[in-house]
């Protein structure tokens, strides 16, 4: 799979993803082909980027943190006959219900589930039972949109476009996960050998940001998750966002000297979670001869050291900017320098770390029912990352997104850009 640029924070419709993003909600009269086109666009989206991978592929679990390709194809199966067909389509034929228990990821409010850790013990169904569960669930869905009324379209079609984000965000995940396996495969299997990271933008200089109360968050038009809202202002202070991004050249240099053995660097938390455990590089970086490689979509290859840097944790992202005398700019800074498409590389290429924790928003209220569950429970000891990843699918990204993980987690395209006070 070639990489591919994400979608601008100016743009509302790809023309690489010609069927992605969907309509507004609100837009009437409803288009019921466009959001039918959008809902297999995103389905057959997923196949895609499962189909290089083979059924033991798809079986395997290599850490708590990452799930199955199988299980990723069937959760996201999972969520819309959960959400969408059982309430809104009648006579709706659930497709087996001991699935309910296998493909429930963390939805308490929907009843038990599978632990999480053992998802990789889940070897039936098969991979053919799975395919069979997506394409009755997609059978069902286009009867939905082609058959509903205008009146029940208008609940419907907010949870269905919740339902297409939802499984885009897995799609990043089936990357990243298969490559976390991949990764302790002594074989270095590619997913793909063609596969390329993109090259950075050849940037230099700064974003100068003045100091400004500034409306942050979801402008009301278009789609959100519930933790972009609401809009409110924020204090900005005088500073500046470095136009690059980081590179494995510059974090060489920080490993050469001695970064990941200077306890002063870390954060308490940090040193004993990384450095203290043996950490001497980012994630997949493995001494090659003189010099380093990395495990990529494409195989290992020779760490590419003006690539920007990727799969380090907010840990290691903090003691960088420290070493560096440097700091990481907030979720705030970063969105207002993003704003005017003024930062080079926001989108497509990394993650990128900010300082700030994850929380809500001052006024913020989750959706009612158990789709609140999505994000406003995880708001404690996570830290916010902004922008996209190369693993990204095309229409998902959008300047008030916000992503977040925990401060020791690095098996995603993560990366980071630095800044300055004024």
């Amino acid at each position: 799979m070639a990489a591919t640029a994400a979608l601008r924070p100016d743009e509302t419709h790809d023309p690489r993803a010609p069927d992605f993003p969907p309509p507004p909600v609100t837009a009437r009269p409803i288009d019921r082909a466009a959001w039918i086109a959008a809902f297999r666009q995103v389905r057959n989206e997923t196949e895609r980027r499962a189909a290089p991978l083979s059924p033991e592929d798809q079986q395997v679990q290599s850490m708590a943190d990452a799930s199955p390709t199988k299980w990723h194809r069937a959760h996201v199966t999972w969520f819309f006959e959960q959400f969408l067909l059982r309430e809104h389509l009648p006579g709706y034929a659930i497709y087996d219900a001991r699935l309910h228990y296998l493909f429930n990821s963390y939805y308490v409010a929907a009843g038990p589930r599978q632990p999480r850790i053992q998802r990789g013990m889940i070897t039936r169904p098969t991979m053919a039972e799975v395919a069979a569960y997506r394409a009755h669930v997609d059978r069902a869905v286009e009867t939905l949109l082609s058959q509903a009324s205008d009146r029940a379209l208008e609940m419907v079609l907010p949870i269905l476009e919740i339902g297409l984000y939802h499984e885009q965000q897995h799609q990043e995940l089936l990357l990243t996960d298969i490559l976390h396996a991949f990764a302790q495969n002594p074989l270095n299997p590619a997913y793909d050998p063609d596969w390329r990271f993109p090259d950075a933008a050849a940037q230099r200089g700064q974003v100068e940001l003045r100091r400004e109360i500034a409306w942050i968050g979801h402008t009301g038009e278009g789609f959100s998750f519930d933790n972009e809202s609401p809009r409110h202002e924020t204090l900005i202070p005088a500073g500046r966002i470095d136009r690059a991004l980081v590179t494995n050249r510059q974090w060489l240099g920080f490993m050469e000297d001695g970064g990941y053995a200077k306890p002063e660097l870390w954060l308490s938390d940090g040193w004993y979670a990384g450095p203290a455990e043996g950490w001497e590089a980012p994630g997949y970086w493995r001494r090659d001869g003189e010099g380093w490689a990395t495990m990529t979509l494409g195989g290992q290859r020779p760490v590419d050291l003006d690539a920007p840097v990727t799969h380090i944790s907010y840990y290691e992202a903090d003691a960088y900017a420290r070493w560096a005398g440097r700091f990481l700019p907030t979720e705030f800074e970063w969105e207002v320098a993003a704003r005017d498409n003024t930062l080079p590389d926001a989108f497509g290429l990394v993650w990128q770390w900010t300082r700030s924790a994850y929380m809500p928003y001052p006024g913020y209220r989750p959706l009612p029912g158990a789709l609140g569950e999505y994000n406003g429970k995880f708001m404690a000891n996570q830290f916010v990352l902004r922008g996209s990843s190369v693993a990204t699918p095309e229409g998902h990204a959008r300047l008030p997104y916000r992503n977040f993980f925990y401060p020791h987690q690095r098996w995603q395209f993560t990366g980071l850009r630095l800044a300055d006070a004024a």
